[in-house]
């Protein structure tokens, strides 16, 4: 049986996507090249679903949450506060998987921040 070898996109529809996509690159570092192209260091991804009323995802009109694994959670978040982000004061630690912060991009896009264990 043929199998997916990894995640070769998410695309995003914005309202502005210059600004979208400058927010990305400056807030979280997200460097892409002239035709989008990022290459993210190797690690673990998860895919998993949830049940279709989750608040997880924030609005319920959210029907996807993208997941960026972060070396260091608590820098990431400051760094996002300063810059204005809107960042939840929530976080989480699951044992064995690490912990979690989430940040709502200018186009109302919930997104979440692992910090693998």
């Amino acid at each position: 049986m043929e199998h997916v070898l990894g995640i070769g996109g998410y695309f995003l529809r914005a309202t502005d996507p210059a600004a979208l996509g400058a927010w990305y690159r400056d807030c979280l570092g997200l460097d892409t090249d002239e035709n989008g192209i990022w290459r993210p260091e190797a690690g673990e991804t998860v895919f998993a679903t949830f049940e279709s009323g989750t608040d997880y995802f924030g609005s319920r009109d959210q029907r996807t949450m993208l997941n960026f694994r972060v070396r260091d959670l608590a820098a990431m978040l400051a760094q996002l506060r300063a810059k204005g982000a809107d960042v939840a004061e929530e976080t989480q630690e699951m044992e064995g998987v690490g912990q979690f912060g989430w940040v709502t991009d200018p186009e109302g896009n919930r997104l979440e921040l692992w910090q693998p264990s």
